[in-house]
């Protein structure tokens, strides 16, 4: 078969090293309580190889790459309407899995956050998810309060997901090799069903406290606090990278009761 080309504007970084491969497949737990599995951007299989040996899992592959879709169809004929050419941020997860899921990919680097807020919409569905990413996300995802990589993603994510930063990847393993180094995460839901707060105003709080992130949240979220009554909330004085998602629930909750 015809190799498949990368495509720049679809941020593609084939992966080559299958020991790297095997090792992020063997990442996942389906102990966590899923058999449905679905690769993102799978490429040429150089995951789905693994992926596809794993007879616990049903796996299905989505790539929104025209050329790797129909590579795939030749060289997976068994999985049939489990190969689905789509974008996956456009993705009805409801109408191709029912109950728990988890998800796998080398994520395009250009939409990788995109990706991680399509999980989060997904969060009741969605039990596990190992990826590749650019190692600076990845460090975001997983840092913690105080550190300088801690923002609105690393909040949101763990609000909701146990994150573990696996290994980093060196740039050389892929073809084209990208021009910085790579990481691999596992996200594992907890047991938070959802926030002990308003998940509308808690979202609210994080984004307005980290798009100025160098003022204190007295300053940067002073658009939705009562200012009169929160004057000695001693929270509002610390910048958002100092609180954890705890904190972030308690503020929130103060805010909502004090409107």
């Amino acid at each position: 078969m015809t190799l498949v080309r990368a495509k720049k504007h679809l941020g593609q970084h084939f992966l080559t090293d299958k020991n790297i491969a095997a090792k992020i497949v063997e990442s996942l737990r389906p102990q966590n309580g899923y058999k449905q599995v679905l690769e993102v951007g799978p490429g040429m299989g150089i995951l789905s190889d693994f992926l596809l040996q794993k007879t616990e899992y049903e796996v299905s592959l989505i790539d929104i790459d025209t050329e790797s879709y129909q590579y795939l169809q030749k060289k997976y004929p068994a999985l049939g309407k489990r190969l689905i050419n789509a974008d996956f941020l456009d993705m009805d997860f409801a109408a191709f899995f029912s109950g728990p899921m988890a998800i796998i990919g080398n994520f395009p680097y250009n939409i990788s956050s995109q990706i991680l807020f399509k999980v989060l919409d997904n969060r009741q569905q969605v039990v596990e998810v190992v990826g590749m990413f650019q190692k600076e996300v990845a460090e975001r995802c997983s840092a913690k309060p105080g550190s300088k990589e801690y923002g609105i993603l690393s909040v949101f994510l763990q609000a909701y997901y146990k994150v573990e930063y696996l290994f980093t990847v060196k740039a050389g393993v892929f073809n084209p090799p990208p021009k910085v180094l790579s990481a691999v995460i596992r996200l594992t839901r907890n047991e938070t069903p959802r926030l002990n707060c308003d998940e509308k105003l808690f979202w609210q709080v994080v984004k307005a406290g980290f798009n100025q992130r160098r003022k204190t949240l007295r300053n940067a979220v002073s658009s939705l606090i009562n200012k009169e009554k929160m004057t000695e909330e001693p929270l509002l004085d610390l910048r958002a990278e100092r609180l954890s998602v705890d904190d972030f629930v308690k503020l929130t909750n103060m805010i909502d009761a004090n409107r």
